[in-house]
């Protein structure tokens, strides 16, 4: 070959190669791992759904530094749904029709979840979050599991059970419940009512709001003049303070303070300062609980938010994708059967402890009774998990 030929067939090829290498990295990059869903990241739930999505980022930033999921990098998308059940349903589908996601994050709160469950199942996709509380896990529905459920009736039995390990001359004698008029607020009321009935407990006044509450003034009224000892209130963190507020400026301060989901909120202590002291809450996992896994998220908050631990909503949304986790490294694959099969048939460790879920998809029933205590979230019952005795009579505002 002619030395002027062979120097065109070189640049040629030269041109080529480089043209072609571009594609060639890009094919040698494994696809990105798509896993997507919604959360209230505005409006009343804004809060706690914020902790939420840091615990999903967090655990995507951890498991990309490690080399990815079944060796592929994770990619979150996280659209905001309002807390409105509708657009949630919207979103979802969009997720999974438009953005075709390998896997679902899963929504919050469990009115959301109640809703998102049927879409998980129409698709046949995985789908791990706090629930619907119980009515939405006896659906029979296959794709769903939550491993650290929120589950109102769980709690409200925590409480009650807590109550009943008390003396009986030091339990409360009357109660009153301040509950949001939605599946969140009614949950944990059979319970309640089950545990109030058990214990001779008179229930002086139970009362059902629309959301969001404009003033607490009129219920804290009624139960400071039916004396109610046990002040029960199921409200988003708002109304809470709003509850706590109506209670000091009346001069109402009940025995037992007891609130299903706002208790162990960071905002409820910095939004309120003493006050937010002796509030009781049932929860499903705590930063105080002394497994491995969370004394070590209560680490990574302390170094990289300046937090004095793990916020508790933080730890759920960990857990709940934590748990999606185990689901496919277990079957080695993104096809959502086999990662369904997995998670029904096998035990998962995840930093909230180790469980095997039954048919609904939970895990054995657990919960534990916190309380704040000088600001800090400790673990009153079960005693072989606490780590503060319990302080009542709930003492003064702001003592």
């Amino acid at each position: 070959m002619k030395k002027g030929r062979l120097l065109v067939v070189i640049i040629s090829f030269c041109i080529t190669l480089s043209l072609a290498l571009p594609f060639m990295a890009t094919a040698a990059q494994p696809k990105l791992i798509k896993i997507g869903g919604t959360l209230p990241l505005t409006g009343p739930g804004a809060e706690n759904a914020q902790l939420i999505k840091r615990g999903y980022e967090y655990w995507a930033d951890q498991e990309n530094k490690e080399g990815g999921l079944l060796g592929r990098q994770a990619e979150l998308i996280i659209y905001d749904d309002e807390g409105k059940p509708d657009k949630a349903v919207t979103l979802l589908e969009k997720v999974i029709t438009v953005d075709k996601v390998d896997l679902l994050l899963g929504g919050y709160p469990g009115h959301i979840c109640a809703a998102q469950m049927p879409v998980a199942e129409k698709y046949g996709m995985v789908y791990v979050s706090m629930g619907g509380h119980m009515m939405s896990f006896k659906q029979g529905f296959k794709y769903s599991f939550s491993a650290t459920p929120m589950m109102g009736e769980w709690l409200s039995v925590a409480f009650f059970r807590f109550l009943e390990s008390l003396p009986e001359k030091d339990r409360p004698k009357t109660a009153a419940f301040i509950r949001m008029n939605n599946p969140i607020g009614r949950s944990g009321m059979p319970g309640e009512r089950a545990g109030a009935k058990k214990l001779g407990i008179k229930i002086v006044l139970e009362e059902f709001y629309d959301v969001p509450l404009t003033s607490a003034d009129a219920l804290i009224t009624k139960c400071k003049e039916r004396k109610a000892e046990l002040l029960y209130g199921t409200e988003f963190l708002p109304d809470a303070v709003l509850t706590v507020r109506s209670c000091k400026a009346l001069g109402y301060n009940p025995t037992f303070f007891q609130q299903s989901i706002v208790g162990i909120s960071p905002a409820w202590t910095k939004t309120l300062g003493a006050d937010a002291d002796y509030v009781f809450e049932g929860v499903i996992i705590t930063n105080s609980l002394p497994l491995p896994g969370i004394q070590e998220l209560n680490k990574v908050a302390q170094t990289r938010w300046g937090e004095p631990a793990a916020p508790e909503i933080f730890l759920f949304g960990y857990s709940w994708v934590e748990t999606l986790q185990r689901g496919v490294e277990g079957a080695q694959s993104l096809k959502q059967d086999a990662i369904r099969d997995y998670l029904r048939n096998n035990e998962i460790s995840i930093i909230s402890g180790k469980f095997r879920f039954d048919e609904r998809g939970l895990p054995p029933e657990y919960a534990y009774v916190v309380q704040v205590i000088n600001g800090k979230t400790e673990v009153v019952w079960p005693t072989d998990m606490q780590t503060a005795k319990p302080v009542y009579p709930k003492p003064a505002w702001g003592k």
